[in-house]
C-alpha cells in the first residue's frame, strides 16, 4: 500500500455560515491529496497529460464524521491499495488534530486525450508504484 501525508489549513472562504467547511470543498482536500501523493513519487497530473491522458474523477464516495473549521490544520492522508490499470483508486483521510473527520474514496479513469476513450494507463506511470508492492 503506498500512503502519503499533506497538511493544509482551512481558509475562511473554505467555510459556511457555520464556520464549518462547506461540504462541496472536501473534493478539493482530495485533489490536493492525490496530486502530492503523484509529486512525492515523482509524477505529476501535468506529465500525464503532457503524454496525451486525462484522469477525470468518475466515482466519489464521501463519509462525514465531524466538521473541520476556520483556521484548522488538516491533514490530509491519501492511499492507493491497487496498482493503476484503466483505473485508479484514491482513498483518503482527512484527519484535524489527530481525530479522523472524513473518509473518502474516488475513483479516476486513464482516458486518451485524442479519442477521449477510456485507456490503461502508461507503463512508466505504473512502474513508479512497483516499489510500494501494490496488488493487482
Amino acid at each position: 500500500m503506498f500512503i502519503s501525508e499533506f497538511k493544509i489549513r482551512v481558509r475562511y472562504s473554505e467555510t459556511d455560515q457555520m464556520s464549518y467547511v462547506y461540504y462541496g470543498n472536501y473534493a478539493q482536500y482530495y485533489e490536493v491529496g492525490r496530486v502530492e501523493a503523484l509529486r512525492s513519487i515523482g509524477t505529476s497530473y501535468k506529465a500525464l497529460e503532457d503524454s496525451a491522458i486525462m484522469m477525470p474523477v468518475v466515482q466519489m464516495n464521501t463519509t462525514f464524521k465531524k466538521p473541520a473549521r476556520y483556521d484548522d490544520i488538516l491533514c490530509i492522508v491519501t492511499k492507493i491499495k491497487k496498482k493503476p490499470d484503466v483505473k485508479m483508486e484514491f482513498f483518503y483521510e482527512i484527519y484535524c488534530n489527530d481525530i479522523l473527520i472524513n473518509t473518502a474514496e474516488t475513483i479516476l479513469v486513464f482516458v486518451d486525450k485524442k479519442t477521449m476513450k477510456p485507456c490503461h494507463c502508461p507503463q512508466w506511470f505504473s512502474d513508479l508504484f512497483l516499489e510500494f508492492n501494490l496488488l493487482s
